[in-house]
């Protein structure tokens, strides 16, 4: 009986110890939702700008305190919910980080916070890349001789071969100036008919009459040759001679 009686004791002396912990962490806790309740939201919110007045866009806009973030529009505009006595921190690729404290004593809905971010890139003068260490290197591998390479050899002559074949066959000479003007002749005839259908010469009057003009001209006759061409009159005296034989 003596036991039953101990651990009712106990008992009771653990209800009423609970009881008494309950009782002393309540109001801490009441105290604590009513600070978190009387925490208020701001909502910050500006334009992002450089030096020169310019806005600059997707700059990221962080608060420290909430542990949020936004990024500035196309004009520079941000905008942000933050709290009185936050850091709003401001980051951009190429401009110096910039913070904006707001005060504890803002009372307050809408917070203004207009920014200029300022430059923090090191313009350098151009920088050439050569692949000699040295001048001394530079001066030596200029100056040496260097063996022409064959298949350059090889193709300057076939190309001097083919023009000179040409020019054979057609009985005229090459010169640069026919070729600049065929070239132009070319690249008007590509931006006259730019986006359309190439022009057909069978459909164009200026053709034709270029064309008749030539053939009365002489254009369709055959050419001159060094060999003789025997006539109606010498084959019929050739007859008539041996006739008389």
């Amino acid at each position: 009986m003596e036991q039953y009686r101990f651990l009712e004791l106990d008992v009771k002396s653990l209800s009423r110890l609970f009881q008494i912990v309950i009782f002393f962490f309540l109001p801490l806790y009441c105290t604590q939702g009513q600070i978190f309740n009387r925490e208020r939201f701001i909502q910050v919110s500006g334009i992002i700008t450089d030096e020169e007045n310019k806005p600059v866009s997707n700059v990221a806009v962080m608060s420290y305190k909430l542990r949020r973030g936004t990024i500035s529009e196309r004009y520079g505009i941000y905008s942000i919910i933050s709290t009185p006595g936050d850091t709003i921190l401001y980051r951009a690729l190429g401009y110096k980080n910039h913070e904006t404290v707001i005060p504890e004593s803002f009372d307050g809905r809408h917070f203004n916070a207009d920014v200029i971010l300022y430059g923090d890139t090191i313009q350098i003068d151009d920088v050439v890349i050569l692949p000699w260490k040295t001048y001394d290197e530079f001066k030596r591998n200029i100056t040496e001789p260097r063996p022409v390479d064959p298949e350059i050899v090889n193709m300057n002559e076939n190309l001097a071969s083919i023009s000179a074949s040409i020019a054979n066959s057609a009985g005229v000479t090459i010169t640069p100036e026919a070729g600049y003007r065929y070239a132009m002749e070319q690249n008007f005839n590509a931006m006259s008919t730019k986006n359309q259908y190439p022009v057909n010469n069978l459909l164009n009057p200026f053709a034709w009459a270029k064309f008749f003009s030539g053939v009365k001209n002489g254009l369709l006759k055959n050419q001159k040759t060094d060999k003789p061409v025997k006539t109606k009159a010498k084959i019929k005296k050739k007859k008539n001679s041996g006739n008389q034989d």
